[in-house]
């Protein structure tokens, strides 16, 4: 490495660039982002009344219109938004969920790092995402009436309502206390306010926050968020089979789908700590919120939707689109891995039989108020040289599996809303990673975007 020293004012420029300190990069800053403090929680609130409620049949876009229709728009706006956050059931379920998220957090595993962060900081985790991912599973199963009978294995359902109202509360508030803690009482030195102060619980105030040694963003975006979505599936195909008395193929293998693409995912937990959902997201309402109440409520409503209008798909119907997902899955990991592999092996790899092309990119960090220039690779071969992230389209595919799993002919657009959402969230991410990356390499990544044209469909864009 090459040290250099750096004036405080070098030093400050850098610190605030690498933290964000460009507010409008995150998707819905700017202008955007105090409707959206007040659109999201609210929508999350009628996404989990128009799926689970009774009085929404069926329910689709036209069942909820139906309902609003017959009551009036004064009950339906109170039927859809006050359902009470304080329903002991919801508090106890996710009291305990995040217990034993933190017993299996803990379990000795190898540690691995995460990127330098501008002012110095490794981050530091323990990987044991899959064995995370293996006891949870066992854990809730079994103690379900799939085995011990302590509760209904359609619990997520059953609760799913109060359970959104929960955590919306939850979420808020706990946003607010990492503001408050991010300016006064930071974990480490990648923290900052913008000056605004609906700004900062927007995006955040702190890069990697701890309580009580916990890692806030790898707790919640991960053993959280992810668990509840994988288990989500599972559990709301248990509900509609008790409730219908037969399996609903369509639905099933959305779940068996999304389950195998997680597992995936705990798989890759270390490469998803490197991403820039970690490495230049802070934990604000963007992030945290969006991990503790978004993910819960728009990733399993293709599910969800499911669970009292059965899809009707055929088991050869089903198991076409699960088979095109499950490609997405499978190609999707292959792409992870193949980066995260080259780059262990510090290029020392063949990728495709063949020697790798690369651009070896160099960059500066913050090591105790001097400048540092590193380097990192950036692979141009396999998978990485057909698009710079090509990655996204395997993804969207199996997004978009999970959706028509739901069969829209029969449920209507609103299972869609996931897959969609992705897509504008996917392009919007890479786009913003383009950005970070220009900052960061230079010339040396107008060099790669030289050698790898496209951005995430070859031939189009």
């Amino acid at each position: 490495k090459v040290v250099f020293q750096c004036s405080q004012r070098e030093v400050a420029a850098m610190v605030a660039e690498d933290a964000g300190a460009n507010w409008s990069s995150g998707m819905g800053s700017g202008f955007l982002f105090v409707p959206l403090l007040v659109l999201c929680p609210a929508i999350c609130q009628l996404l989990a009344f128009i799926t689970t409620d009774d009085r929404v049949t069926p329910p689709t876009l036209t069942g909820f219109w139906e309902f609003c229709s017959k009551a009036g728009a004064a009950e339906c706006a109170t039927a859809a938004m006050t359902r009470s956050p304080l329903d002991s059931r919801a508090w106890i379920f996710l009291a305990l969920f995040c217990l034993l998220a933190r017993v299996l957090d803990v379990l000795p595993a190898t540690e691995k790092c995460g990127p330098v962060t501008a002012t110095g900081h490794v981050p530091r985790y323990l990987d044991n995402g899959v064995l995370h991912c293996v006891l949870f599973s066992l854990v809730f199963g079994g103690l379900s009436d799939l085995g011990l009978g302590l509760y209904d294995f359609g619990i997520i359902y059953d609760i799913f309502g109060p359970l959104i109202s929960a955590l919306n509360v939850f979420g808020l508030v706990f946003c607010l206390f990492l503001y408050v803690k991010g300016l006064n009482f930071p974990s480490t030195k990648d923290c900052g306010s913008s000056g605004s102060f609906m700004l900062d619980y927007y995006w955040g105030t702190e890069l990697y926050p701890k309580i009580l040694g916990i890692d806030v963003k790898r707790f919640v975006n991960c053993r959280f968020s992810m668990t509840f979505w994988m288990l989500a599936g599972l559990s709301f195909t248990y509900k509609s089979y008790t409730m219908h008395g037969a399996l609903d193929y369509g639905l099933l293998l959305s779940a068996v789908s999304q389950y195998l693409y997680l597992v995936k995912f705990f798989a890759w937990e270390i490469g998803y700590m490197r991403s820039i959902d970690i490495i230049v997201d802070r934990a604000g309402f963007y992030e945290t919120w969006g991990c503790l109440v978004w993910v819960p409520a728009m990733y399993t409503l293709h599910t969800r939707a499911c669970v009292r209008s059965p899809t009707g798909l055929s088991p050869q119907a089903a198991g076409t689109i699960f088979v095109l997902g499950m490609a997405g899955v499978l190609l999707n990991f292959w792409a992870d891995k193949q980066r995260e592999w080259f780059r262990e092996a510090d290029g020392k790899i063949k990728i495709w039989g063949k020697a790798p092309r690369f651009v070896q990119a160099t960059y500066s960090i913050l090591d105790g108020g001097k400048r540092v220039e590193k380097k990192s690779l950036l692979l141009a071969s396999g998978f990485w040289g057909v698009a710079r992230h090509f990655h996204y389209f395997f993804e969207l595919t199996a997004a978009w599996s999970w959706c028509l799993l739901a069969n829209p002919f029969v449920n209507g657009l609103l299972p869609l809303s996931y897959a969609i959402f992705l897509t504008i969230l996917l392009f919007d991410r890479a786009k913003r990673d383009e950005g970070k990356c220009l900052k960061k390499y230079g010339k040396d990544y107008e060099k790669y975007a030289e050698m790898v044209k496209y951005l995430i469909i070859p031939g189009v864009y």
